[in-house]
């Protein structure tokens, strides 16, 4: 069983901004380990066009994820928040293996057991090719 990972629900704008701040952080660590640890164990993701179960399938996808997007850079906005839910927008950057840089825009539903941990998350993501110079983060 794992720890409880605070800021526990139901959540307050200050609670929420935390646990979006906490995920930035996680993400842009680009440890896949790390970031698993913040899942539920049978924890259920839609991520894009892809379905996964639990933190052995969540922690391989994020290993591939990161091996494919390079210099991932992530920023996270707190959008809104209720109970154990709260839902964010984001965007992040990245180049793949041809030097191609890309700018990601997306939206996150998350849902938490009471302990903390992410029991749920659904998230929707474009794609946008930038330049280097376009490049924010």
């Amino acid at each position: 069983m794992s720890a409880p990972r605070p800021p526990l629900p139901p959540f307050t704008e200050e609670s929420a901004r935390a646990k979006v701040r906490a995920a930035e952080d996680a993400w842009n660590s680009r440890d896949p380990e790390r970031v698993a640890l913040a899942y539920t164990e049978d924890s259920v993701w839609r991520n894009r066009d892809r379905f996964l179960t639990g933190r052995d399938e969540i922690r391989a996808f994020l290993a591939d994820k990161w091996e494919r997007e390079l210099d991932y850079r992530l920023h996270k906005e707190l959008w809104a928040h209720t109970g154990n839910r709260i839902s964010v927008r984001f965007a992040y950057e990245w180049h793949d293996a041809a030097g191609q840089w890309w700018r990601s825009h997306g939206n996150e539903q998350w849902e938490f057991a009471a302990d903390g941990l992410m029991s749920r998350r659904e998230a929707s993501i474009n794609d946008v090719p930038i330049t280097a110079a376009d490049r924010r983060l």
